[in-house]
């Protein structure tokens, strides 16, 4: 009975845990632009089952390098809402 009672609270806390992403095709540019400003890093729905990670500076990106991001959204095909984090490519020199 008494673990029944501890994870009552669970149970409705469990909407919450499970927000949903913000998505790309749904929003303007200028709104997914100001959420990556807002937030610093955020997760974006860019596409069915298909999300990814904005940024604003390259310091959220301390292991890797930072590159621009241009995703579609609900009014532009192209839209620059940030920088994405990719690994960094190793430079052979010969």
């Amino acid at each position: 009975m008494r673990p029944l009672l501890l994870t009552l609270p669970l149970l409705f806390m469990a909407p919450a845990l499970a927000q949903a992403l913000p998505d790309s095709l749904r929003m303007s540019c200028a709104s997914a632009r100001a959420l990556v400003q807002q937030q610093g890093a955020v997760v974006i729905g860019t596409g069915p089952n298909i999300y990814e990670r904005f940024v604003t500076n390259p310091g959220y990106c301390p292991t890797q390098r930072a590159e621009p991001a241009w995703i579609r959204t609900a009014d532009q095909q192209q839209c620059l809402v940030g920088k994405r984090c990719r690994d960094r490519r190793l430079q052979i020199r010969r």
